[in-house]
């Protein structure tokens, strides 16, 4: 009676555990340099994904992101993933993109080569990022640039945060603590 007792509760859990592929450390994609960003190579470390954008009103975030990423490199990765999808505000080339963060804002957390956040040519880690069925925790709508997402030392989704929320706010802090 205990085997089937223990059978019958562990069918029941394992309706509810995550999908096989539910980290993100699954992923590889190309850099703005040209080089490949591994997230296998962040396990360890809790990661920030960052959809971004240089001409677009919360740009100055970048700031931020950079000053999050200095204070927490020991146990934090921020990941930029420059796109052009909403109003045309990432119009320049993988080149143009780099040099203007590094220019303006002195960034040095990886930044990925431009992709499409949203719409039938939306990037597989995109995808995944956005999509309950596939990350196991939550489905997002990318409405805009710089919306984040922040995933655990294991690679599993922790939080969803919309453009409003600043890269140094309480609401992304209290995860790093």
């Amino acid at each position: 009676m205990k085997q089937f007792i223990l059978i019958a509760t562990l069918s029941i859990l394992s309706a509810f555990t995550l999908p096989a592929d539910s980290s993100i450390h699954r992923f590889k994609v190309k850099s703005i340099d040209g080089s490949t960003i591994d997230f296998a190579s962040f396990k360890g470390k809790k990661i920030l994904v960052v959809n971004t954008a240089s001409e677009c009103g919360y740009t100055p975030q970048y700031e931020d992101l950079q000053k999050l990423y200095e204070q927490y490199k020991g146990k934090l990765v921020i990941v930029g993933f420059p796109a052009n999808n909403f109003g045309s505000q990432e119009p320049g080339s993988d080149t143009e993109i780099r040099a203007f963060c590094k220019a303006r804002f002195g960034v040095t957390f990886p930044l990925a080569s431009k992709i499409s956040v949203k719409g039938s040519d939306m990037a597989p880690i995109y995808k995944w990022l956005t999509s309950k069925a596939e990350n196991g925790v939550l489905d997002a709508t990318i409405s805009w640039n710089f919306n984040k997402f922040l995933l655990d030392e294991n690679g599993k989704m922790l939080a969803y945060f919309p453009s409003k929320v600043k890269p140094m706010s309480d609401d992304i802090l209290q995860y790093l603590r």
